[in-house]
């Protein structure tokens, strides 16, 4: 008979400080939870008991208070490199091992976390659906006939379903926030340049950033604190800057009335108009904007040049081996070559402008609330319709890294199926603690009456 493991952060750290627990005896409980079957395709290549226990045993002997994620697991989107574990970025042919880990990798270990897995995602992080992948489509973890979320998929499943802490995933377009929508857990979408990307196999390079996943917004800030760090190595790495702040009153952008879409979905406009309603709750004053330039700024990423980010990142290999591409992937990525070096410089005029236009909106309100994404929809939906379907997810997320936010995705209440709905909270760069600050009260006021 297993025995409960409740792998909050703050829970296990008790266990540590008292020691009611060890890491070692962690790893034996969590290989036995984990068991030897994957029903929900997580993962690409789960560690064995003997691979964790080697990162358990270096933490024999320290003060478990002297390490802030001392004995934390945690699960590394396969596009992440593990020091001596095959990075496939769920494309089999394109594996190879590195010799070191990530730069963000190697901060959590040195701070005591410890390593589980590599998961499964939308091969080369083309996606939000979790489906794009030859190790198989992703189950969401409350109805495994919907989708997980992607491209993120397995971190955000791993955290949901109690086989780790947390998880670190990327986002460039919504990779760090859809999953955790679906799976009702927290997405943090840092400041892009805030944590490394050295050692991550890169999607459109410019954009791209490590998120995380867990299962509050506290964790994910202890996360945070560990992972984060100027990196020499990373040209896109950037310093520390200001952020926006605000006090107990504050104002909250939402988009107006006819620009909010759920895609059909009859339940989910309720459980916004209750997560605004929360906000109020804790101080907030409702502001509508115009949320066209944001949508504006969404439809560049895939409907412009950015996508040929995504060839340039794997040209080689796209080039020598395209069959060896998920069909859908090989699609979306082969279509860049019909953009041109003109096209490129007309779309990063226009997103300059769309960033001018959305500077004025940041003098009315200190943060913007909407959906994480307005429906879910089945694994057969998405399968029969991959290109829509994955296009209306990104409604609400694919202008953030374009226009520079920092933004957290959050559990916001259930549909009557008992699929979970999502709102995110987004501010400009380097406003991430204080989203965090906020995103705490929010969740902490969860099952407080609206």
């Amino acid at each position: 008979m297993q025995m409960s493991l409740d792998l909050n952060m703050e829970a296990l750290r008790r266990q540590y400080l008292s020691q009611e627990l060890t890491p070692a005896v962690l790893v034996e409980r969590l290989d036995e939870k984990m068991g030897q079957e994957d029903t929900h395709r997580i993962w690409i290549r789960r560690l064995s008991k003997q691979e964790m226990m080697v990162y358990a045993n270096r933490l024999e002997g320290q003060d478990p208070s002297s390490l802030p994620l001392y004995g934390i697991p945690f699960a590394i989107k396969d596009n992440i490199d593990l020091a001596g574990i095959p990075t496939t970025a769920a494309c089999p042919d394109y594996a190879y091992v590195p010799e070191k880990s990530a730069t963000v990798v190697q901060k959590l270990i040195d701070a005591g976390a410890i390593p589980v897995g590599k998961t499964n995602l939308d091969q080369f992080a083309t996606g939000l659906v979790g489906t794009r992948s030859p190790y198989g489509a992703c189950r969401n973890s409350i109805d495994p006939s919907y989708i997980s979320g992607g491209s993120s998929a397995g971190s955000a499943v791993s955290v949901a379903l109690g086989f780790a802490s947390f998880s670190l995933g990327t986002d460039t377009a919504g990779s760090g926030r859809v999953p955790a929508a679906f799976n009702n857990i927290v997405g943090h979408k840092p400041t892009c340049g805030l944590l490394s990307t050295s050692g991550v196999v890169p999607a459109c390079r410019t954009l791209d950033c490590v998120s995380i996943f867990s299962g509050t917004a506290e964790d994910a800030a202890t996360v945070l604190a560990s992972a984060k760090g100027f990196d020499e190595s990373d040209p896109y790495s950037r310093r520390p800057g200001t952020g926006k702040t605000w006090k107990a009153a504050f104002r909250f952008g939402v988009p107006q009335e006819g620009q909010l879409e759920f895609f059909g979905n009859t339940e989910t406009p309720k459980l916004f108009s209750d997560a605004v309603s929360r906000m109020r709750s804790l101080g907030g004053e409702p502001v509508v904007i115009d949320f066209e330039p944001f949508l504006e700024t969404a439809r560049l990423l895939y409907e412009g040049p950015w996508v040929a980010e995504r060839y340039a990142a794997i040209r080689p290999f796209i080039e020598s081996r395209p069959e060896a591409l998920f069909p859908v992937t090989r699609q979306i990525i082969s279509g860049a070559t019909r953009f041109s070096a003109a096209d490129t410089y007309a779309a990063q005029y226009r997103l300059k402008a769309l960033q001018r236009l959305n500077e004025p909106v940041w003098e009315k309100i200190d943060v913007l609330l909407t959906p994480t994404a307005g429906t879910i929809y089945t694994i057969e939906e998405v399968q029969a319709e991959p290109v829509r379907t994955n296009s209306n997810l990104g409604y609400y997320t694919n202008f953030m890294n374009l226009l520079d936010l920092a933004a957290i995705a959050l559990p916001a209440g259930f549909q009557s199926s008992g699929l979970p709905f999502g709102v995110t909270i987004a501010a400009p760069a380097f406003s991430d603690e204080s989203l965090l600050e906020l995103a705490t009260k929010f969740n902490l006021n969860q099952a407080d009456p609206i």
